[in-house]
């Protein structure tokens, strides 16, 4: 069952799946089409999860699950999974690709390497006061305030060495 993304309890878990490019308007709707049938019949064995999602920027697609209704199993993970690769495919995009690396240059999203990061970090294109996406959260409360943040208060900071306080 779907419900609002802003209806998940704090609690719930939530998957972000990265984009390596922003996907036009079109390839919104016709996304989110899909991920409202998948979520539609997404269950838990054979159980219903209360389930949403949302598609930031254009370029982050956002899954969330109240663990409290029912949590998710290692099969509808892998359901889930499979379904991400069905878009990247469809699509021609990398939704799964960790090292892939996101920031904020003014309004703009960058998505770059996590080596490319690294060297934009030492030729100072990129600073600990970056905004960057922090794409390991896993609940909605972090999601909400730990995803979008400067580079200080994200697992990028190592990348700046003993310069940050």
């Amino acid at each position: 069952m779907i419900v609002p993304f802003n209806n998940l309890p704090q609690n719930a878990r939530v998957w972000i799946y990265q984009s390596n490019r922003e996907f036009n308007d079109r390839e919104v709707v016709q996304i989110s089409e899909k991920i409202e049938t998948f979520m539609a019949t997404w269950k838990r064995h054979g159980d219903d999860l209360k389930s949403s999602y949302v598609i930031k920027y254009k370029q982050f697609v956002v899954f969330g699950v109240d663990k409290n209704f029912n949590d998710v199993s290692g099969c509808s993970i892998d359901s889930s999974v499979h379904f991400i690769q069905e878009l990247e495919q469809e699509f021609g995009v990398d939704l799964l690709n960790k090292m892939n690396t996101a920031f904020k240059n003014g309004e703009n999203i960058n998505t770059v390497s996590l080596s490319d990061f690294q060297k934009f970090v030492k030729e100072e294109k990129i600073n600990s006061d970056t905004i960057v996406f922090n794409n390991m959260v896993q609940s909605k409360a972090d999601f909400d305030t730990k995803w979008e943040v400067p580079a200080t208060q994200s697992w990028h900071k190592r990348f700046f060495g003993t310069v940050i306080s």
